[in-house]
C-alpha cells in the first residue's frame, strides 16, 4: 500500500478516535470572563465541555435563535446566558427543562424560577458611565438624557440586542409600549449617538469623543479599569429614587439535553457562591445577588449602596420581548 494512503488512514484513524464532548454550553457571557471558569470545571470533574460562544454584534438573541431553531434535535445541554429574560422566553417556549439545584436554592428567591427552569446570579447593573475630567453634565435619570444639552454629549447602543434590547423592554413593561417608543422616537430626534453595542460606546467615553454613555457596570469596568478618567454613575430608571436596573446572568438546563446529568452538574457548580464571588473580583465585575457574596471593588451592595428597580415582572417582559424587539428594529433598521 502507498505510504500516502497510510498516513490517510493513520490520520482518519486519530480523528476517528476523537473523544466526543460530555457536556455542550452555549455562553453569551464574554468568553475572557467564562471560559477560564469552564476549564476549571473540566479540570475538577474529568468532563470535557465543548464550550460554545456569542459574538458581541448579536450578544445572546444568536444563540436564543439556534437553541429554538435545534429544539427539535437538541444540540446543547445547558445555556449560559449574561442577562435574564430570553431565558424565560426559552421556558416560555419549552425550551428549557426543570432543575431541583441544591446550590441554586441558595439564591435569594426573586433569582430562581420556582419550577427550577432557570436561576440568576453575577448581575450587571445598567449605569451611564462619564468622563471625570470634564465639565459636561450627565444624566442622573434616564429621561435627563433627552434633554438637549444632554443629548449633544452622550451615546447608547441601539436597543436591538443585549442587555441595551432587555433594559428597553422593562420600561415599555413599566410605561408602556407607545411610552417606551415615544421615548425612543424622540431619542432618535435628539443629538445622541447610537453605537452598536455597549462596549461601542464606552469606547467612545474612554477616547474622549462623547462625556458620557449608557452601558452596563462590565464595560464601565473596562474603561476605569484601563485608567481612563472615567466613573460610573448610578442611573435611576423608574420613579426618582425607584432605583438602578439589574440584569443578572442566568443559566438553565435545555429541554431534551443531551447529557442530562453532565447538565445538572455544570449548573449546580456554577451556581455556587464561590462562582459569583469570582466574577466579582473579576475585570467584569458582576454584581452579586447573594448578600453574604462580596461586591466588586468600587461598586457596593445592591439595595444598601444603591437602590434597584423592581416594580416590574420579569416573566411580562420576556412574553413580549420579541415583540419588543421587532418594534425597535422597525425604528432602527431602515
Amino acid at each position: 500500500m502507498p505510504q500516502s494512503l497510510l498516513l490517510l488512514f493513520a490520520a482518519l484513524g486519530v480523528l476517528g478516535c476523537a473523544r466526543e464532548p460530555d457536556l455542550v454550553v452555549y455562553c453569551s457571557l464574554d468568553q475572557d470572563f467564562a471560559e477560564p471558569l469552564i476549564r476549571e470545571f473540566e479540570r475538577e470533574t474529568g468532563l470535557r465541555v465543548d464550550a460554545q460562544f456569542d459574538v458581541e454584534r448579536n450578544k445572546t438573541v444568536g444563540l436564543v435563535q439556534r437553541i429554538l431553531a435545534e429544539r427539535d434535535h437538541p444540540r446543547a445541554d445547558v445555556f449560559w446566558n449574561n442577562e435574564l429574560a430570553h431565558t424565560i422566553r426559552l421556558k416560555q417556549a419549552g425550551a428549557t427543562a426543570a432543575h431541583d439545584s441544591a446550590t441554586g436554592r441558595t439564591l435569594p428567591e426573586a433569582f430562581r424560577d420556582p419550577e427550577g427552569h432557570w436561576y440568576a446570579f453575577a448581575a450587571r447593573a445598567r449605569v451611564v458611565l462619564y468622563r471625570t475630567d470634564r465639565d459636561d453634565p450627565h444624566p442622573k435619570r434616564l429621561d435627563a438624557m433627552l434633554e438637549p444639552a444632554m443629548a449633544a454629549r452622550g451615546g447608547l447602543a441601539k436597543p436591538l440586542t443585549g442587555t441595551t434590547l432587555t433594559n428597553f423592554a422593562v420600561l415599555a413593561e413599566l410605561r408602556g409600549r407607545e411610552a417606551a417608543l415615544d421615548w425612543l422616537r424622540r431619542a432618535l430626534d435628539s443629538d445622541l449617538t447610537w453605537g452598536s453595542g455597549n462596549a461601542d460606546v464606552m469606547r467612545k467615553v474612554a477616547e474622549g469623543r462623547l462625556s458620557w454613555c449608557f452601558t452596563d457596570t462590565d464595560d464601565a469596568a473596562r474603561a476605569i479599569d484601563a485608567g481612563h478618567p472615567v466613573a460610573v454613575e448610578w442611573l435611576d430608571q423608574g420613579p426618582p429614587g425607584e432605583g438602578v436596573l439589574l440584569i443578572p446572568n442566568s443559566i438553565c438546563v435545555l429541554a431534551g439535553a443531551p447529557h442530562p446529568d453532565a447538565a445538572a452538574r455544570f449548573v449546580d457548580w456554577v451556581l455556587r457562591p464561590e462562582v459569583e464571588a469570582r466574577l466579582a473580583q473579576s475585570p467584569s465585575r458582576q454584581i452579586p445577588v447573594r448578600p453574604e457574596v462580596p461586591p466588586p471593588p468600587g461598586y457596593g451592595r445592591p439595595g444598601r449602596d444603591f437602590p434597584v428597580l423592581s416594580t416590574f415582572d420579569w416573566e411580562r417582559v420576556a412574553a413580549s420581548l420579541e415583540d419588543r424587539e421587532s418594534d425597535f428594529r422597525a425604528l432602527f433598521v431602515r
